[in-house]
């Protein structure tokens, strides 16, 4: 209750701005939430092999990542506002499309305009909420866009298969039935063009305001590490999420075939099961900020990545639904709790005039690992089977997962001397 009311206090202190975007927000990832868990088992209704499924990630990912750095040039130099507004409203147009078109090269080209509209929000999400919000706030803020992602994902993702499952008990067929859902998760990615169209941008005044502020950080640090050392910042984090992009690529997207697949549960049960997963990540979040006010954030991110190893590996091995059940929720809050942390210590360390930049080279890094492993993934499963082909994936991906973390801890970690001169600057304001 407690953190209920805070967070309430906290909705109401926020700008319009934020709060239309919250709204807007949460009604595109209602939207993609449906197709996230849905798709895959459309285009498998359709008669295409698992490869097909594969294909479409691979391409809607590889177009996603190459407009990235585009994207972010473009979010840096023009209004964030109106390229979030169109993003939106052809992201919606473009869902429609794929929940109607059958044929292969249909659902390869909305798979390709799919990626370049969603990149939109995923590069410009961040830096939009940086540029609207004091520094001061920003892990706090982060943390709460994060988690409400998440939980309007699995509103989405819950809701998709349980109107599946009601239309086919009510004697539809299982194609006509996912078509409908899509549809219906399609007019809701739509319905988030309204809240973006009435925010305000920032006037002069305002930008100007944030500039100012930059400048006094600027004004503490060495002119090295605000020129050549931001780059290298940036190229060093996008290192590390390309590893991590290749490792959740083999995985990730294919959770729901996984449980399919191998334990051959119901469109609910699958749905229900996801959306778990995204509620126990929703948690993981909001705690996120107070473990790294303990330890730090760097040391955060590396222990809640390290921790979901475990339950990675044995959510890949086990026969036992129930098994693979509880690991992969705690698999899923552990590794997902660090990307608020991630997202502050990126916006802390750019400029504001670079932030739309760096948010898009990581992202970018991520969506290139991920568009990568389809076929690998793809063929791994067809070579070795259900069994060993997951438990091979899931292995990959551990691997890769400890490995970015250890290097992103030697590369980034603060010293103690660092640390404690920030907690008491932060004491006396």
């Amino acid at each position: 209750m407690k953190f209920i009311q805070s967070t309430t206090a906290e909705w109401q202190s926020w700008s319009r701005n934020i709060r239309l975007f919250f709204l807007a927000n949460m009604l595109y990832q209602i939207g993609t939430g449906m197709f996230s868990v849905l798709y895959n088992l459309y285009i498998h209704e359709l008669g295409y092999p698992d490869a097909m499924s594969g294909k479409v990630v691979s391409m809607q990912s590889l177009a996603t990542a190459l407009c990235f750095i585009p994207i972010g040039l473009f979010g840096d130099r023009f209004s964030r506002k109106r390229l979030l507004v169109i993003g939106s409203l052809c992201s919606g147009i473009v869902l429609a499309a794929r929940s109607l078109f059958e044929s292969e090269g249909n659902l390869l080209t909305m798979a390709v305009l799919s990626g370049i509209f969603f990149a939109i929000l995923q590069v410009l999400a961040i830096p939009f909420l940086a540029e609207n919000i004091a520094k001061a706030d920003r892990l706090r803020v982060f943390s709460i866009y994060s988690a409400s992602v998440l939980a309007s994902q699995v509103a989405g993702s819950l809701g998709g298969g349980v109107i599946a499952d009601t239309m086919q008990a009510a004697g539809i067929n299982e194609l006509l039935s996912l078509k409908l859902v899509l549809l219906i998760g399609s007019m809701a990615t739509i319905a988030a063009f309204w809240p973006l169209l009435a925010i305000k941008e920032l006037n002069i005044a305002e930008k100007n305001t944030v500039q100012a502020l930059e400048k006094d950080l600027a004004s503490n640090q060495t002119a090295q590490s605000q020129s050549k050392n931001e780059f290298s910042f940036i190229a060093k984090f996008a290192a590390i999420q390309l590893m991590i992009g290749i490792g959740s690529g083999l995985v990730v997207p294919y959770l729901n075939l996984y449980f399919t697949n191998r334990f051959s549960i119901s469109l609910s049960m699958m749905s229900l099961l996801l959306s778990l997963g995204q509620v126990m990540t929703i948690i993981s979040m909001l705690i996120g900020p107070t473990l790294a006010g303990r330890v730090g954030q760097v040391k955060a991110i590396v222990i809640f990545q390290t921790l979901s190893l475990p339950f990675l590996l044995l959510t890949g091995f086990t026969n036992l639904l129930i098994v693979a059940s509880i690991s992969f929720l705690f698999r899923q809050a552990l590794m997902n709790a660090a990307n608020p942390l991630q997202s502050a210590i990126l916006m802390d360390r750019v400029t504001a005039r670079k932030q739309s930049l760096a948010n898009s080279c990581m992202q970018t890094a991520f969506m290139l690992g991920w568009a990568t492993m389809g076929p690998v993934q793809s063929y791994i499963i067809a070579t070795n089977g259900y069994y060993w082909g997951y438990a091979i994936t899931f292995s990959i991906t551990g691997a890769l997962y400890v490995s970015a973390s250890m290097l992103f801890y030697f590369l980034f970690r603060e010293k103690r001397s660092m640390r404690l001169r920030k907690n008491s600057k932060a004491a006396t304001l």
